[in-house]
């Protein structure tokens, strides 16, 4: 009898730990709902998918649970499903990839247009990591468009700066940025790829801002902006053009921004007053 158990493997002794197989955590961590709530429960599986992102359980790129598998564990609709689903996307929180399923996204990188706020500032304010990556910084002759929005003349001599903007490591922006270099002698050689360039202005220019006009808009990416930011090419880009103005009156900036759509919203606050 030992003869057999010794060739057939079956023994007593204890299997060591290594040997053992490695026990995973549960994917999901789904909680009940209550259906008899006056809160949608399509809301109230979004905010159990919401809450595991936010804790970290499920990481940008991890894959969500199916509308068939929600449907199956909550007991709803495939619609209900579908609901949570998209709501978490239009959040900015999920991206749906045709044939493959819905997965966990970067969270977008909200812009809050009605405050003048340069994207160093910005960034920590969000508790993000800003960083930027010369592209380009050279001298250029002002076209006659540029020429307009500084107020200099056709041809005077401009600093052009072109900058990758990143938070938390990842690209949001690229920014095309013109300045008189009349105005600011020397601004070619800050090193602008670690020094923020309102600070700059404030503290070795001593401009103090006062507004800002905006253009917003939309468009998709060409194939080298996609490179750049790493993105589709089908994503769209929110595209912002500048022109800030100083305390005095005079234009100090103009630039020309690209944001990305999957990872960046511009965000508008309205008063009521003019509601009837």
């Amino acid at each position: 009898m030992q003869e057999h158990k010794r060739r057939s493997g079956h023994t007593n002794k204890p299997t060591p730990d290594s040997a053992k197989p490695a026990r995973s955590a549960p994917k999901w961590n789904f909680e009940p709902i209550d259906k008899n709530s006056f809160i949608p429960i399509y809301f109230q599986i979004q905010t159990q998918l919401l809450e595991m992102i936010k804790l970290g359980r499920l990481h940008p790129g991890d894959p969500l649970p199916s509308e068939e598998e929600l449907s199956r564990v909550y007991g709803v609709s495939r619609m209900t499903s579908r609901h949570a689903l998209q709501s978490l996307k239009g959040q900015g929180f999920a991206t749906r990839v045709v044939g493959q399923g819905t997965f966990v996204s970067q969270p977008k990188v909200e812009k809050d247009i009605t405050h003048l706020c340069g994207f160093t500032a910005e960034m920590r304010a969000l508790g993000m990591k800003p960083t930027s990556r010369v592209l380009e910084a050279k001298t250029i002759a002002a076209t006659p468009e540029v020429a307009s929005r500084l107020a200099v003349a056709v041809g005077s001599p401009i600093f052009s700066l072109r900058r990758l903007r990143l938070a938390d490591g990842l690209p949001v922006a690229i920014e095309q940025i013109w300045l008189s270099q009349d105005r600011f002698p020397g601004i070619d050689n800050v090193d602008l790829a670690h020094l923020s360039l309102y600070q700059t202005l404030r503290e070795r220019y001593d401009i103090r801002l006062s507004r800002a006009d905006e253009i917003l808009e939309s468009r998709a990416a060409h194939r080298s902006e996609a490179k750049l930011l790493e993105m589709s090419p089908r994503v769209s880009l929110l595209v912002m053009s500048r022109t800030l103005w100083d305390s005095g009156g005079k234009p100090v900036e103009t630039a020309h921004s690209l944001y990305r759509g999957d990872r960046y919203r511009a965000v508008l606050s309205i008063p009521a007053t003019a509601v009837e």
